[in-house]
């Protein structure tokens, strides 16, 4: 895991030469971080880098999953673009930002996710509707998992 002294002074430096993006990687780490519209940095995907000696295994496949695999043969898979906490809606009165059915387009909002302290819009970019929702309200959520299941438009 990275050594938050080391995130911030990258964070301090991003912010000291006025750059909206950095990405840094060697052979244990990888480390990116954006700076959005209100210029508050983000760390997008810190992330160690798997050996194959470490790589989960893998478990046997059962029927349901085959058979839920084929279901999902043809949907476009909207993917958390970092490690965080996904929120369904904006706040716990709210109505969630998309639900089963619902039509969307490539700017529309499905989800945030909370990283460190600062909450970041998902949006779809994609069109089509939600087939499926892969997590729940509250969910600690993982780079590159599954959010939402969408059949393309």
């Amino acid at each position: 895991m990275i050594d938050i002294r080391k995130l911030k002074e990258l964070v301090r430096l991003m912010v000291e030469n006025d750059l909206a993006e950095l990405d840094l990687r060697d052979q244990q780490e990888t480390v990116t971080i954006k700076r959005g519209a209100d210029n508050q940095p983000v760390v997008v995907a810190p992330a160690q880098i798997a050996t194959p000696a470490a790589a989960p295994a893998q478990a046997a496949p059962d029927s349901d999953a085959a058979g839920s695999a084929s279901n999902d043969a043809g949907l476009v898979a909207i993917e958390s673009p970092m490690v965080g906490t996904f929120y369904a809606s904006a706040n716990p009165e709210s109505d969630p930002f998309v639900s089963v059915g619902k039509s969307i387009s490539a700017d529309s909002v499905v989800c945030m996710v909370e990283a460190m302290k600062v909450f970041n819009e998902i949006k779809a970019e994609c069109t089509g509707s939600i087939e499926r929702v892969m997590v729940s309200n509250g969910d600690a959520v993982e780079f590159g998992q599954q959010l939402f299941l969408v059949k393309p438009a």
